[in-house]
């Protein structure tokens, strides 16, 4: 049998950037080496928009379900919208597909079910029923007594459709559209029977496990009670070598930026469960999601997930994750978190070739900075590679606390220094409310004409006096070609910020 060390190592290959061929450069994506959050992308260019759900895998293949933020929804906000529930796929946990929505979240009903006025919808867990060939998908609503409603697909990806409403032993008799159930998360056994470990508000936050029917569709009233002591939450079970796990989060502390992991073990589901030992004071930055148990090969690797979230800000579509696997001592306790360990120094990654591709920053080490608005502006330039017509570009931008002006992006003939000059060789204008609250690539198509070794700016400038916009941005990026700059007032001029680069693509087709 393999030692644990090499049982991560053969996990991080697959979950770290990195080939087969070099495993020495490997580096986990939580973080850069200045400690900084990084973002997440998907296939397209996009920040990944999947928060409070769990990564599952189904047939040789990885999907990532969470709660999107894109459209707004904000906690607290009677006004806001539901977004609906994304799922992402992946064959390596590193590069993410975006595979679209769960159910259909925009109509009337679900909206009545999950926006502002309720207190949202959140915690997607999908899990594959051998018997019923069905994924059934539970997730938390609070405007029902149950707490949850649950979903089943021929397809890991959906489309979903709503079965009845679950009935559990827990809270049945309490008002409905209160805070009776919450986070929860789905188990299955080796034998193929479920539980699902829900989280009581009734008892200030105890947790709570009851076995699911045979098609995983409702609870079966077999359950424990007080699996922890209160003021707890988000709860991830899992097995291993014979011994139930519990993971959650130890305080309860939605949206924080940084609260404690613990679990606990028993023999049996339904307990006698241990006393908790706490494994983390703050969850790497974030709150405890989910831990997967995830198979590569012969071995078996449990990965924690938490949210590192915006700190309760208004908008969570900018929160980002930490994902590792955990590791175990030889008596099966859990050992404490290493929050943002460095496997190796960061390597950077050659671009995959797109046609007609001039410059770009990547994809890696990236974080947000939202500053855009009516004095502020902010420019990354760049050197054109051959002479042609600049077909189209991308940045990726985002949008916070509802800007009242469009987002306007310009580009400028730029002076040796790479900062623009002149007057704007093209412009156009976003409205606000073609912009998402998560960061995703905006295209422009200037067909303007570009001289080979020439500098040019993109600048992002808005006339927006409340709210702001944003852009994804690198301090580790290697990209040479230009700078990235900022004004801070209408008659400022830019200033360069050293050793930082905006997230952008540039396509030029050649000719004169």
């Amino acid at each position: 049998m393999k030692t644990l060390s090499r049982q991560i190592a053969q996990f991080l290959t697959l979950f770290l950037i990195v080939t087969l061929s070099d495993p020495a450069s490997a580096q986990i994506k939580n973080f850069d080496k200045n400690g900084k959050q990084v973002t997440r992308f998907s296939t397209t260019g996009d920040a990944i928009d999947a928060h409070d759900g769990e990564i599952a895998h189904f047939n040789g293949t990885y999907y990532l379900y969470g709660t999107s933020y894109d459209c707004g929804f904000q906690w607290g906000n009677k006004g806001a919208p539901f977004c609906g529930f994304k799922v992402y796929s992946s064959k390596d946990l590193s590069t993410w597909t975006d595979r679209g929505y769960l159910f259909n979240a925009k109509t009337d009903v679900w909206q009545s079910h999950c926006d502002g006025k309720t207190y949202g919808c959140f915690r997607p867990h999908v899990v594959y029923n051998s018997k019923t060939k069905k994924y059934v998908l539970w997730i938390n609503v609070y405007d029902n007594v149950v707490g949850y409603r649950v979903f089943t697909s021929s397809s890991p990806v959906g489309p979903f459709a709503e079965v009845a409403e679950p009935k559990l032993a827990v809270n049945s008799t309490m008002p409905a559209a209160g805070l009776n159930n919450g986070d929860h998360d789905t188990f299955i056994d080796d034998d193929g029977t479920a539980y699902l470990a829900y989280t009581d508000w009734r008892t200030e936050g105890t947790i709570v496990i009851e076995k699911l029917s045979a098609d995983y569709l409702t609870g079966t009233g077999e359950h424990v009670k007080a699996v922890t002591n209160g003021k707890t939450e988000a709860p991830g079970m899992f097995k291993r070598n014979g011994i139930y796990y519990v993971v959650y989060s130890d305080p309860n502390c939605g949206y924080c930026s940084g609260t404690g992991s613990s679990y606990r073990t028993a023999k049996s589901p339904l307990g006698p469960w241990s006393e908790g030992k706490k494994i983390s004071d703050n969850s790497c930055g974030g709150q405890p999601s989910f831990v997967s148990t995830i198979k590569i090969d012969s071995e078996t690797v449990y990965l924690y997930g938490s949210d590192l979230w915006n700190n309760a800000a208004k908008n969570e579509a900018l929160a980002n994750y930490y994902w590792a696997p955990l590791t175990f001592a030889a008596d099966g306790s859990i050992n404490p978190l290493v929050c943002g360990e460095t496997y190796a120094k960061p390597k950077a990654l050659t671009p995959f070739a797109k046609p007609g591709i001039d410059n770009t920053t990547g994809t890696e080490n990236f974080n947000w900075i939202g500053d855009i608005n009516s004095t502020t502006k902010r420019s990354q330039s760049f050197t054109a590679s051959r002479t042609g017509k600049l077909s189209k570009a991308s940045i990726t931008v985002f949008k916070n606390n509802n800007p009242d002006g469009n987002l306007e992006i310009s580009i400028y003939a730029a002076d040796d220094n790479g900062l623009p000059i002149g007057k704007s060789r093209y412009n156009k204008a976003f409205p606000e409310n073609n912009i998402g609250w998560s960061p995703k690539n905006v295209m422009i198509n200037p067909n303007l004409r570009l001289v080979k070794g020439r500098q040019y700016a993109l600048v992002l400038s808005t006339a927006s006096t409340k709210g702001q916009y944003g852009v994804e941005a690198s301090e580790l990026t290697n990209f040479k070609g230009g700078v990235s700059a900022k004004s801070a007032g209408n008659d400022k001029p830019f200033i360069i910020e050293k050793g930082q680069a905006l997230k952008f693509e540039t396509f030029i087709t050649a000719g004169k």
